[in-house]
């Protein structure tokens, strides 16, 4: 499941926590992985992945984000993962709950 090899890739990568939900009582940096696609052709699957970066400031939230990116870029020398694709990077700063995010989306074209 690409949700898994990713996710077990950002922790490898980054310092905060990672998950694919925001903890009940969340630290003040940590990234959130959300699968929002998916399409299959050829044996081969095309994930759309949101990765969401929250941290204390806005600037702190972006720095983060940009740290995500180069990671997920990296995650092309992952055996199941042929290519990654970056779709955006922007503020999506969480309004209900006050907290500062950024969002990067990406394509992911892997195989299992």
């Amino acid at each position: 499941m690409i949700e898994k090899t990713i996710l077990d890739h950002l922790s490898a990568s980054l310092d905060v926590p990672c998950g694919m939900e925001v903890p009940p009582d969340p630290p003040n940096r940590f990234v959130v992985l959300e699968k929002t696609g998916e399409t299959r052709e050829n044996y081969l699957k095309d994930a759309i992945l949101a990765v969401q970066s929250y941290a204390p400031t806005l600037l702190e939230a972006a720095t983060l984000s940009e740290s995500v990116v180069a990671a997920m870029l990296d995650a092309v020398q992952l055996p199941t993962v042929a290519a990654v694709a970056l779709n955006g990077n922007y503020n999506f700063t969480d309004t209900a709950s006050k907290r500062y995010r950024y969002q990067a989306v990406f394509d992911v074209t892997h195989y299992e």
